[in-house]
């Protein structure tokens, strides 16, 4: 073929290292998300939605064809967590997990699972991050050692 066309949606979800702290605070959540969309757009894919839960953040992503997908988690983790530390918050140990989850979804359900990232302040009122973690992974048929779901310190 002459040409590379792709159509390829993805839901990403990772943890702060330490997740039983809220370490992204509100004032810092919009700063956080538009640093970390910026990294996206720099590695060709396209931030759809974004929420910096303080815990957890969960992102939408059209991706490139370019990029996998571990070496754009490893570029969002990394060069978010430098700046945290710079810009944000310096009394605080921060880092992110070393694992996270990633779904496919197609174009249908795009509208669905932006929604569902936009209404995260709401979702937890009802529902913690590891609730919703293991309903994520059930729902897509993903099998979990429970052990080596969450780093806690």
């Amino acid at each position: 073929m002459a040409n590379t066309y792709s159509q390829l949606y993805v839901h990403l979800v990772f943890a702060v290292k330490r997740n039983h702290l809220s370490l992204i605070k509100e004032e810092n959540r919009v700063t956080m998300e538009k640093y970390i969309c910026g990294i996206i757009s720099k590695c060709k894919s396209k931030p759809i939605a974004i929420y910096c839960n303080p815990d957890h953040t969960h992102i939408l992503i059209g991706l490139h064809t370019t990029i996998s997908v571990s070496d754009l988690v490893n570029k969002i983790k990394a060069n978010s967590s430098g700046f945290y530390h710079k810009n944000l918050e310096t009394n605080h140990f921060f880092g992110w997990q070393d694992g996270y989850g990633v779904f496919s979804n197609s174009r249908s359900q795009i509208d669905k699972v932006y929604n569902y990232i936009k209404n995260q302040k709401e979702h937890h009122k009802k529902q913690t991050f590891q609730e919703e973690y293991l309903n994520m992974l059930k729902s897509a048929k993903i099998e979990y050692d429970p052990q080596y779901l969450f780093d806690f310190f």
